[in-house]
């Protein structure tokens, strides 16, 4: 498990800056991790995927790179460290349905 006393707030937001800076598609290839699929860590107006962002952090404030089976990324994993470290983290927001007319 990532413990939120090996990774610090500073270390998540290099992991943002860093999301920000390669684009999704990159950023997932270069630290081994792949899209959300049920939560999303919001940060001024932006939404980011909690477990590649903790796992980048991770490996940010330890040198040690972690694989996505690694740790868990739900409620009880990188959600719970990322509210630790005073993140918001949220279901992820579902895109509306077009209505038939």
């Amino acid at each position: 498990m990532v413990a939120s006393d090996r990774v610090t707030r500073a270390d998540v937001l290099h992991a943002i800056k860093e999301y920000d800076r390669l684009g999704p598609e990159r950023f997932f290839s270069e630290h081994g991790f792949a899209p959300t699929t049920t939560y999303e860590l919001a940060w001024e107006e932006h939404r980011y995927p909690p477990k590649a962002i903790l796992g980048t952090a991770y490996e940010f404030a330890t040198g040690e790179r972690l694989g996505s089976s690694d740790f868990e990324g739900g409620k009880t994993g990188a959600v719970r460290v990322l509210g630790q470290l005073g993140f918001t983290v949220q279901e992820k927001r579902r895109p509306a349905r077009k209505s038939a007319t």
